[in-house]
């Protein structure tokens, strides 16, 4: 089989639902051995490992909470027995914010979403980029949020925590440049996942968001798929690095309702 991630393994977190799963099917599609990691749904994350094992690439689950250092230090020896290498990184996991103002916002709350998020990518990539200096090409690709750049009201922690995790790509960047690593991010805007449906049922007032396909221009909210075309993308070209790619459609439906 071959394409754009042919021969390659990636490790995509958070892989069994939503942007990740739908990263980790296309990133397999295009030739890549996944190991596919996930916090809870031990059959989700199954799921998705027998519909990539089905399409001939090799795949595994592994379980870790990805804002545990020791959790993550596990994952990686294991990943790594099994699979030999790791050449691409992408860390998909994330969980939203409760939606409170700040004056409203649990202490711990910031420090959830910061650990989830931003640590997490900083405890990973710490563990996988010295093996991937040795690699032919490494590739690290951090899914953010349009709310990293353009936070909204009451969602300040979910906002910190993705503008944290762009500020850690653009200094990884510049220090593995000379290593042949590329470091990328992705931020998508609302997608058609269980947290994107969540959001839009409290902001929108509608039962998930396909409800709101029919307000976008292009005629759909962003799915999954949409998430890793862009991810796809970047693993395979060759000269870009150090680059922010918005998957938004070019507005979102939510604007102006916080």
């Amino acid at each position: 089989m071959t394409g754009l991630a042919s021969g390659r393994v990636a490790l995509v977190t958070g892989g069994s639902r939503g942007i990740g799963r739908g990263i980790a099917l296309r990133l397999a599609a295009e030739g890549a051995d996944v190991a596919v990691n996930y916090r809870r749904d031990a059959e989700a994350a199954e799921a998705v490992v027998a519909e990539i094992r089905a399409a001939g690439r090799k795949a595994s689950a592994f379980q870790a909470s990805v804002d545990d250092p020791e959790a993550d230090r596990a994952m990686v020896e294991a990943v790594l027995a099994e699979f030999g290498a790791v050449d691409i990184l992408v860390h998909s996991a994330g969980i939203a914010s409760r939606g409170r103002p700040v004056a409203e916002t649990d202490p711990g709350e910031p420090l959830k979403l910061m650990s989830t998020h931003a640590f997490a990518a900083h405890h990973l990539c710490r563990l996988l980029v010295p093996q991937m200096r040795a690699l032919p090409r490494g590739d690290v690709v951090l899914i953010s949020s349009t709310a990293g750049a353009n936070p909204m009201p009451n969602g300040a922690p979910y906002s910190m925590a993705k503008a944290a995790l762009e500020a850690l790509a653009g200094s990884l960047a510049g220090e593995e440049l000379a290593h042949g690593i590329r470091v990328n991010v992705v931020a998508p805007g609302l997608v058609v996942t269980d947290m994107g449906d969540r959001l839009a049922h409290a902001l929108a007032g509608v039962p998930d968001a396909t409800a709101l396909d029919q307000t976008h221009p292009l005629g759909r909210i962003c799915r999954p798929e949409d998430v890793a075309d862009a991810v796809a993308f970047l693993v395979s070209t060759p000269y870009v690095t150090r680059q922010r790619i918005t998957v938004d459609g070019g507005t979102s439906p939510l604007a102006g309702l916080r």
